[in-house]
């Protein structure tokens, strides 16, 4: 697929997908959706990726929809026909990100709000620069959030202060989504790059079917009770009666025994 949107690197085993709309603060629109999709797919797909960052272009990360030209598209009236339809699909965006295997990472460089808020929710970590600010402004425009919005903000910061951005629609500087836990840390602006970077080298370094199975663990605990734990248990056993068997397991116990790096190859 040609990019007109966003950007698509990679580089020691980080794919970074960056939003390349900053004239127009990255807001999203259909084609920026599908470009993301088929970017994340195709990263998510290439054993060589460790690790998926996803960042903005220019002072913002995404300012959400793309009114003029993503509700005005021809295609909304498909969309709008699919929501009001007996069983509305999940967002595709969302949908696709919630399927990835390979763990992702926001870099929040600037502005993110409303989908692009769900963006940085829907990574697994999320680092921000100073000027990074966080709002789901869906209630300021007489709309409902998304799922992520239900779903994910609950599991980050607790229901009570995500109902409070919720209904409010009020925005979060970088200090309070640090306090709130809405974002792992917070760095200077020319320090976001090399931060998240950082962070996603030590991700990619370690085995890879390890960190998979992680991230699907995280997603399989995400909401259970007490009385779902047996499941939970049950993913756990079987994947580590299945990790204990790999290659990469043996390799991590050789070295540390014998003090070197590990050379891990997923498998």
């Amino acid at each position: 697929m040609d990019l007109t949107t966003v950007r698509f690197d990679l580089s020691d085993r980080i794919a970074t997908i960056t939003l390349d709309r900053p004239e127009a603060h990255n807001a999203a629109t259909f084609e920026m959706e599908e470009e993301l999709i088929d970017c994340f797919r195709r990263a998510d797909a290439d054993p060589g990726v460790g690790c998926i960052v996803l960042t903005g272009a220019g002072k913002s990360f995404c300012a959400g929809d793309d009114v003029a030209k993503a509700w005005g598209d021809p295609r909304m009236a498909d969309t709008l026909a699919q929501l009001a339809g007996p069983e509305p699909p999940l967002t595709p965006l969302v949908a696709a990100m919630l399927a990835l295997d390979t763990p992702t990472l926001a870099a929040v460089n600037g502005a993110a709000v409303g989908i692009g808020m769900d963006m940085a929710l829907l990574c697994d970590v999320r680092v921000a620069s100073e000027h990074a600010r966080f709002a789901q402004l869906f209630v300021k425009l007489g709309l409902v959030c998304d799922v992520t919005g239900l779903w994910l903000l609950p599991q980050i910061v607790g229901r009570s202060r995500a109902a409070e951005l919720l209904l409010s629609g009020d925005m979060v500087d970088a200090a309070e989504a640090l306090r709130l836990g809405l974002v792992s840390r917070v760095v200077t602006a020319d320090e976001l790059p090399a931060t998240a970077a950082a962070v996603a080298a030590r991700i990619a370094a370690n085995p890879p079917l390890a960190v998979r199975a992680i991230k699907q663990g995280l997603r399989e605990a995400a909401g259970r009770d007490a009385d779902a734990l047996p499941d939970l248990a049950r993913f756990v056993g079987h994947h580590l009666a299945e990790l204990f068997t790999t290659d990469d397991h043996r390799e991590a116990v050789a070295a540390f025994m014998e003090r070197r790096a590990p050379e891990f190859h997923g498998r």
